[in-house]
């Protein structure tokens, strides 16, 4: 694979002349990954676990073939604690529903960062809730980072659950997931990791982290839009309660009474996304193909050169950590005095496509005394040339707006 010019392997840049700056919202697909679909709806499209024929048995080989992928890909320790869901935000409410619901009573605490996506955060405040227990926030620093002392000042000996993402999808800001997952444990609680923000850029060692669950969300590493992941320790999940209940998860069913069926097969209820499921699996096949390595080092160069080029712009607001190592592919920012939309439209003009809004975030953003910011998000398929496109929309943007902010000022 020539991974100087990877930027041939997806079809939509042959069609589209643009600067894809929306990663972090979901990535562009591969051709590999385009062809692994196609292929699968041409050759074996069935209904996996259901069918005694060889074209089921075929699908269901598929289907079963990319969850031991998967496993072996952030190293779990078997494959029946790789989960399929939707994306992350079914993952995590599983979680909620399955574990929360159940294990917390009034008194017992919650602990998320403020920082976190509301997929993260608005479950949790449910289960509160219901429960009587009590969400508490970790808060970041000046400098857009969880310090050792409000983590450990954060979880107490009442603290049940600690849910965390491993990277902000505002900031990029890297938390160490690691360290704590290991003070929740030592506190006696379990660690939930979302991971839709950080698998696509790192290699993710589940047994290292010793994180009790760990989710991601497949379109935002190449897969196609729909798929999820939810790793959890199997001794964990055993002792769950399924969140959906129908075909295929079930045992034995009675007239009053079911039992459900062992691990995983317990929490997939229904018919599966299996074409979501073999297109994750290519997905996973072409990054590492790629390698990690190589991801870093194609990424950090264009993010910094991004960095470098937007720093001088100065009718910029960056919000984003001045600690290398713990800063990922994601850089928000604002033109002062301009809307965010504003900005971004005129992007859109120029080529470049930027996120703009709350991204989901509202808490973190309200923290900062602003509602939203725009966004570019970068991928290893992003050049310096796509950089240059964004610096130079954003000097038109300013030019265009700059005569009214004047007046205002007047």
């Amino acid at each position: 694979m020539d991974i100087c010019n990877v930027k041939k392997d997806f079809p939509i840049f042959e069609n589209r002349n643009i600067a894809y700056l929306d990663s972090g919202a979901t990535t562009q697909k591969p051709i590999q990954v385009i062809d692994a679909i196609k292929e699968f709806y041409e050759n074996n499209n069935a209904n996996p676990h259901r069918g005694a024929y060889s074209l089921s048995i075929d699908a269901t080989e598929a289907y079963e073939n990319v969850r031991a992928k998967i496993s072996k890909f952030i190293n779990s320790r078997y494959k029946e604690e790789i989960i399929f869901s939707k994306n992350i935000s079914e993952s995590i409410n599983l979680i909620a529903y399955s574990y929360g619901l159940n294990n917390l009573k009034k008194g017992d605490e919650i602990v998320i960062s403020i920082m976190e996506h509301h997929s993260n955060l608005v479950p949790w405040q449910n289960v509160a809730k219901a429960t009587g227990a009590i969400l508490k926030y970790m808060y970041i620093n000046d400098d857009y980072v969880l310090t050792d002392e409000e983590i450990e000042s954060k979880i107490t000996d009442k603290t049940k659950i600690v849910s965390i993402t491993h990277v902000s999808n505002v900031l990029g800001t890297i938390n160490d997931v690691e360290k704590i997952a290991k003070y929740a444990h030592k506190k006696g609680a379990i660690c939930i990791v979302d991971g839709a923000q950080s698998i696509p850029h790192m290699k993710i060692d589940v047994q290292k982290l010793d994180c009790d669950f760990f989710g991601f969300s497949g379109h935002k590493m190449l897969a196609p839009l729909g798929i999820g992941v939810l790793y959890g320790k199997k001794e964990i999940l055993n002792n769950m309660k399924p969140f959906l209940m129908g075909g295929d998860m079930i045992e034995y069913v009675y007239e009053q009474d079911t039992t459900f069926a062992p691990l995983p097969n317990k929490f997939e209820a229904g018919t599966q996304n299996v074409e979501g499921v073999v297109g994750l699996g290519a997905a996973i096949d072409y990054i590492e193909n790629i390698g990690y390595e190589n991801i870093n080092k194609i990424e950090n160069e264009v993010l910094s050169y991004a960095k470098n080029e937007l720093k001088k712009l100065d009718f910029l607001d960056i919000y984003m950590t001045s600690d290398e190592k713990k800063h990922s592919s994601t850089i928000s920012f604002n033109i002062k005095g301009i809307h965010p939309h504003d900005v971004a439209s005129v992007l859109d003009m120029e080529g470049v496509c930027v996120r703009s809004g709350n991204h989901c975030a509202q808490p973190l953003l309200r923290s900062f005394g602003i509602d939203s910011t725009c966004r570019a998000s970068f991928y290893f398929y992003n050049t310096k040339q796509d950089v240059d496109k964004l610096v130079m929309g954003l000097k038109k943007a300013y030019k265009i707006f700059e005569k009214y902010m004047v007046k205002k000022e007047k």
